[in-house]
């Protein structure tokens, strides 16, 4: 059995640095990843993997991402919170260095399924940042400071294919040259998180042994009907995005059929609707803050359902331009969604459980990360390459029904009793700031 938990206050930190230096991190993980979704079928075509086999490929190397990783994220979390959430951070981006690095070097298709399947080391990362920003930040700032952060990712996964459509289409660079670069970069952020932040401890730091807390921070999230509720609602949501997602190089091949600058439209479509939803992350965290997290969260839902559901019929008609536009509103739905459903977490969670619970926000992402490409897969052999994007679609408009009937983010009692937690600490932050 665990032993007991000691209740410590945190030290006093610059939040602002903290902050700065994970969205930094968190953007070029971002950009690195992306561009292993948006190179990834020209790597296969490369390696001699054409036609339909593409689709099932992707759907498989998709779903490996997540394959090793997602057990080991509850361990990561409370390893964070007992010993040092620093070395967490810095692990992850040396992991993806490893990760970059391997793809680079890629030239069978197993050499790239291989090093995919690294990447599930590299997991249990951002939950470990929220957790870290939320125990630093102001209370009374907290929804637009977590909607700023949650920017991060959609800004670099909109960098990465921009970036390498630039300089594989403007500049000649390969496609290993590429993934090259995304490796010294990551090595970078490392000793960035390393060397330019310091250490923010949690409120409550865990005692016991660390698979005992691990499988006690997981049983004692999910024994909370409120948690329960938050994950399902964004498990829906990036089921939808993580069925779909890989299949976008595809569908900008049928806007933009030509061979000659299609690096440079994956890019526009894929980078352009990731930079404009964390462009609005930041926009629909105040808007939260005011109306109410849920009413932002269906709004965000039904949107993004009706413009995923959309993409492939407008492809033909409407070429790149008007795909980008579909795609951005798809894109601000994730967005919008994941900033929501952070701070329904970071306001409606006991302190006491506070970090656990943000340490494994991510966990519903990493089972639809396993699922979604594995359905995307199946649906897009068999029905087209249009089905994951329909199917995904109407899984937005299901996220979306179940936000409304079971009243997720209505202020009820567990959400009082996190506000009474915070009273104290958000007066006299307020005070501070005025």
């Amino acid at each position: 059995m665990p032993g007991p938990e000691i209740q410590r206050d945190a030290p006093a930190t610059d939040w602002r640095r903290i902050f700065a230096v994970y969205w930094i991190t968190t953007v070029v993980e971002g950009a690195g990843v992306a561009q292993v979704y948006a190179l990834l079928p020209q790597l296969l075509s490369s390696m001699g993997i054409t036609g339909p086999d593409r689709l099932g490929f992707v759907g498989l190397f998709g779903a490996l991402l997540f394959l090793v990783g997602m057990p080991l994220v509850p361990i990561w979390g409370v390893w964070a919170d007992r010993y040092s959430r620093k070395a967490v951070i810095a692990r992850s981006a040396v992991v993806e260095a490893v990760v970059f690095a391997g793809m680079a070097l890629a030239r069978e298709p197993w050499h790239v399924a291989l090093s995919m399947l690294l990447i599930g080391f590299q997991l249990g990362n951002t939950g470990v940042m929220l957790g870290a920003i939320r125990d630093s930040a102001p209370r009374v700032r907290l929804g637009t400071v977590i909607a700023v952060f949650g920017s991060a990712g959609p800004i670099g996964f909109a960098l990465g294919p921009i970036l390498a459509g630039v300089l594989i289409d403007a500049l000649g660079w390969s496609i290993s040259a590429v993934f090259a670069l995304s490796a010294a970069l990551s090595l970078a952020m490392a000793a960035l998180v390393g060397f330019g932040s310091r250490e923010v401890r949690p409120a409550v730091i865990p005692e016991g042994r660390l698979l005992d807390l691990a499988f006690g921070a997981v049983r004692g999230v999910l024994s909370d009907p409120a948690v329960r509720r938050v994950f399902l609602v964004f498990g829906t949501a990036y089921l939808a995005n993580q069925m779909s997602r890989p299949y976008v190089p595809f569908v900008v091949e049928i806007a933009h059929p030509a061979s000659v600058g299609l690096s440079s439209a994956i890019g526009l479509v894929a980078g352009t609707a990731s930079l404009a939803g964390g462009l609005l992350s930041p926009l629909a965290g105040a808007i939260g803050d005011r109306v109410g997290f849920r009413r932002v969260l269906i709004v965000a839902l039904v949107a993004g359902g009706i413009a995923l559901g959309l993409m492939p019929a407008v492809a033909p008609v409407l070429g790149v331009p008007g795909l980008a536009v579909f795609a951005i509103a798809a894109s601000a739905a994730i967005a919008t969604t994941s900033s929501m459903v952070f701070s329904l977490l970071a306001t409606e969670v006991p302190a006491a459980r506070r970090s656990q619970t943000l340490s494994l926000v991510y966990m519903p992402l990493y089972a639809a990360g396993i699922i979604g490409p594995a359905i995307g897969g199946v649906v897009s052999s068999q029905a087209g390459l249009g089905a994951p994007f329909v199917l995904g679609g109407f899984v937005f408009l299901v996220g979306a029904l179940v936000v409304i009937r079971i009243g997720l983010g209505s202020g009820g009692a567990r959400g009082a009793r996190a506000d009474e937690v915070d009273r104290e600490t958000g007066i006299a932050e307020a005070a501070e700031l005025s």
